[in-house]
């Protein structure tokens, strides 16, 4: 800055045309005069330009660095000793920064309109601190001062890796000298140095240097600002200390292994991502594994030169934490032997993205299977526990096969919650969603958590003072939160704490967690914490999938996580778990708040006493259902009710039943949904063309939100889940044609 301030004060003591104010008065006046003064003003701006020039230029050499001086267009007028006599700044900022010639050009024009110009480059070994001034007449003072934050110790005679800085166009802005010496000349763009091609990073690349063609294998750092650094290493080196410096400096990690797979050296960045200490006997697979194959074969065809393909994804052998790479091999001839330079890159994120998609696909995969099974045995266990009532009918309580029967209805009904499991991991549950205010809803369930805790464990529940509702079915809800204790209290086996804390949460932003992202809104949190063993963090992924457990065997199925996951997922809401090993788990859930008008709840079917529901029934019933058992134990049911049944086992029988010369007078349609051919919701739509009034009742294994939309727009239709019982189909026949004759007498 003091030599800034000198060059201004010796600039304004030769800048002053006092002879000018005499031009003015002899040739103001007329047009020729003023087209003569401008040409004075001109001349007089350039000579006094010129003398400032010889004025200044001796006070360039006062100081270290590069300073010049140049016009605001950026031509150079003079320069020190380590400047840049001719040319333009531009070229000077090129080569000096590392800049691009958009980035010089840029700075060129700020420091002539701005007058005053401070920026610091950085570089590999420090940076480029770059200061401009104008000073009068058009003249810009530059200021190029390179320094050194931290310099790599060398020892004399040391060779430097070759080097090139190359911006976003391929243009070459910087060659070091180790680059210069290689290549025999100055090169403008990458072609000039790979002969017309762009180079294949970390492979050996054919390069145009001074003693003719040669391999060297490439190696690139990215920068800022769209550049970037390329080193060349050539593959055809000698045995030397200076090869072994050169190789250990570059910043890509790289291995030189024999034929035979040992080890001869590791660079730096090779070690710091193996891991393990590298010594004399180290060989290739004692690093790394899961090649398929031996990695001895591997290696010596890489170093015959067979193929052309020599790069694979292996896994290092690191204990402290799971790390891939990909590993390209290189042949390199030394003399009259041949090895191999392998080029490690770290692909742990690639191969964490790859294991993700296939866990998803087979995750999703499950679900599909479960959903099906889960159909296919709600058929099944519908026709066991229907025809288990019909038996159950014609016996008494003091009949002796009467305690037979209602062992085998119980069965099918723990059977039946067995497979809501499996539907509500694949999503398929029937839900019976309610409005609830979590409060309450854990004040109910705190005795019978306090229960199954035990003595050794206690539990703190612990509400905000205000809540807002949330929309879940109740009882599933209750599933999940027993579930979670239970998980918490068998993982302090000497005792403990678990605490249930409830809050609302307002997402202004959203929110990204283990590959989810939250939407922005209002939420309802509940968290259950415990103090117990914790999860270990390769396990901690897996706990939601089905059928995992860290429990031993007999002592949990493993799908008590991944229902509790489905049915979360199922209500709208998230969960995410948190566990340190020794310190505890802890499970947070986010259900959506429910807000505006919600639709009330469809209330469950309440079983009529058994005896209410013998009464002698009028009415025709068609029963549309694939599955011959639980056609035939309907079809029994509905005529033990005094009902009439007209069957169909397809929703083309029944339209072809609709559609005779004389049409039957139906009252009800009772459908599957899920049918060969046409299904449920189709023939009833078209049944509906000469039927229009009549109610349906829509039957299926699958929940209800699976073919909501299409129930949605058939009117007077409800629904009945499988496995259904004889008083629940009753039932929900009654309470249809009750509702349609309530309909019918307020409209006449």
């Amino acid at each position: 800055m003091l030599l800034a301030g000198l060059v201004a004060f010796g600039a304004s003591a030769f800048l002053q045309p006092g002879w000018l104010h005499s031009v003015l008065l002899v040739s103001g006046g007329s047009l020729g005069g003023l087209v003569a003064l401008g040409g004075l003003a001109r001349l007089s701006e350039r000579i006094a330009r010129n003398r400032a020039i010889r004025v200044l230029a001796p006070m360039l050499e006062l100081g270290a660095g590069r300073r010049l001086l140049s016009t605001g267009a950026g031509r150079i007028l003079c320069a020190n000793a380590d400047g840049q006599k001719n040319g333009t700044m531009i070229e000077v900022l090129i080569h000096s920064a590392a800049l691009d010639e958009t980035e010089a050009d840029k700075l060129v024009r700020r420091a002539a309109a701005f007058g005053r110009l401070e920026r610091v480059f950085p570089t590999r070994h420090g940076q480029v601190n770059v200061h401009a001034a104008r000073l009068a007449h058009d003249v810009i003072y530059w200021q190029i001062e390179e320094v050194q934050v931290h310099q790599e110790p060398t020892q004399a005679g040391m060779p430097r890796i070759p080097m090139l800085t190359i911006g976003r166009n391929g243009t070459i802005l910087f060659m070091n000298m180790a680059a210069r010496t290689l290549l025999g000349a100055r090169k403008k763009t990458l072609a000039d140095v790979f002969d017309q091609r762009l180079p294949v990073v970390n492979e050996a690349n054919t390069v145009i240097t001074a003693d003719g063609v040669r391999q060297c294998l490439v190696a690139e750092v990215d920068l800022s600002a769209g550049r970037r650094e390329i080193y060349l290493l050539p593959t055809e080196v000698p045995t030397v200390r200076g090869g072994a410096i050169q190789f250990d400096e570059l910043p890509v990690a790289l291995l030189k292994v024999r034929r035979d797979g040992q080890v001869e050296m590791a660079n730096r960045s090779a070690r710091g991502l193996v891991g393990v200490p590298i010594g004399a006997a180290t060989v290739m697979s004692d690093l790394m594994e899961g090649l398929g194959r031996s990695i001895q074969d591997w290696l010596a065809e890489a170093a015959a030169g067979h193929g052309t393909h020599h790069t694979e994804f292996l896994r290092l052998r690191r204990e402290d934490r799971e790390v891939f790479v990909q590993v390209s091999l290189n042949r390199v001839i030394e003399g009259e032997t041949s090895s191999l330079i392998a080029v490690l890159s770290d692909a742990t994120e690639l191969k964490s993205l790859e294991a993700q998609f296939v866990q998803s696909q087979k995750m999703q995969a499950i679900g599909q299977l479960a959903g099906g099974v889960a159909h296919d045995f709600n058929n099944l266990l519908t026709a066991i526990s229907g025809h288990c009532d019909l038996l159950l009918l014609r016996h008494d309580r003091g009949d002796p096969d009467y305690g037979d029967l209602v062992q085998i209805n119980q069965n099918a009904n723990r059977a039946a919650a067995l497979v809501g499991q499996l539907l509500a991991f694949s999503r398929k549950q029937n839900l019976r969603p309610e409005v609830l205010d979590l409060r309450n809803t854990l004040a109910d369930l705190t005795h019978l958590l306090n229960r199954l805790v035990g003595e050794k464990v206690t539990l703190e529940l612990s509400n905000a003072p205000t809540l807002p509702t949330i929309r879940a079915d109740k009882r599933q809800l209750e599933q999940v939160l027993m579930n979670l204790v239970v998980n918490a209290r068998d993982a302090m086996p000497d005792g403990g704490e678990i605490r249930i804390q409830t809050e609302p949460l307002n997402l202004t932003d959203p929110m990204e967690r283990d590959r989810v992202v939250v939407p922005e809104g209002r939420y309802v949190s509940v968290r259950v914490a415990d103090d117990g063993v914790g999860i270990a963090s390769d396990k901690l992924q897996k706990v939601f999938e089905p059928f995992f457990t860290t429990k031993r065997t007999g002592e949990g199925t493993g799908l008590g996580l991944s229902t509790a996951y489905g049915i979360v997922k199922q209500t709208g809401g998230y969960i995410f778990v948190d566990s340190s090993r020794g310190v505890g788990t802890v499970f947070t859930l986010l259900f959506p708040v429910c807000e505006g008008l919600i639709p009330k709840a469809t209330a469950p079917v309440l079983p009529e006493e058994q005896g209410e529901a013998r009464g002698e029934q009028a009415g025709v019933v068609m029963l549309v259902e694939d599955e011959a058992p639980v056609r035939s134990f309907a079809s029994r049911a509905l005529r033990l009710r005094g009902y009439t049944v007209l069957e169909a086992a397809s929703g083309e029988e029944a339209l072809d039943l609709l559609a005779g010369e004389a049409p039957p007078h139906v009252d009800i349609f009772v459908t599957d949904v899920i049918m060969p051919g046409l299904d449920g919701p189709g023939w009833v739509r078209a049944a509906r063309e000469s039927y229009p009034e009549i109610p349906v009742i829509f039957v299926s294994g699958y929940a209800e939100d699976s073919f909501s939309d299409d129930q949605a727009r058939i009117e007077h239709s409800s629904f009945l889940p499988k496995p259904f019982s004889l008083v629940d189909l009753i039932s929900a026949v009654q309470s249809c044609l009750r509702a349609r004759q309530t309909t019918d007498l307020m409209e006449s």
